[in-house]
């Protein structure tokens, strides 16, 4: 592949601001069009963008984690976003749970939760192909 200095001077600007837009994405998908599972996708564009332009080797230092890691704990995250009507209300598992005084339900934490497994799986499934 040949080195372009435009796509390695972009790459971090580019992965930054497809990460303020998933965030944006999720974060609106409760009550509109969006969510964790889209939001993961924008997320994961950037950082597939970002290892085109600097190797998966910069991008796995970004990430600071496994790939399958964050997956697992965006899993963790949507699972334990569960355990709340369960265990407290003994309502069926998912029931939406408000935090005492506050707009934040464990809905947020399951969308998450898709978040984290949407760009970790990605991830994983992508870098590879771009090993140096």
């Amino acid at each position: 592949m040949k080195e372009s200095l435009i796509l390695r001077s972009s790459a971090r600007y580019v992965l930054w601001t497809s990460l303020a837009v998933s965030l944006f994405i999720l974060l609106r998908g409760h009550n509109e069009p969006g969510g964790g599972f889209i939001g993961g996708l924008v997320g994961a564009l950037g950082f597939v963008f970002h290892a085109l332009a600097l190797g998966q080797g910069a991008t796995r230092r970004v990430l600071r984690l496994d790939p399958l890691a964050w997956a697992g704990i965006g899993l963790l995250a949507a699972a334990l976003a569960g355990l709340p009507a369960l265990l407290h209300h003994g309502e069926p598992f998912l029931t939406q749970q408000w935090l005492a005084g506050t707009p934040i339900g464990t809905a947020l934490l399951f969308d998450v939760g898709v978040y984290l497994v949407v760009v970790g799986f990605a991830l994983a499934f992508v870098l590879p192909f771009l090993e140096e």
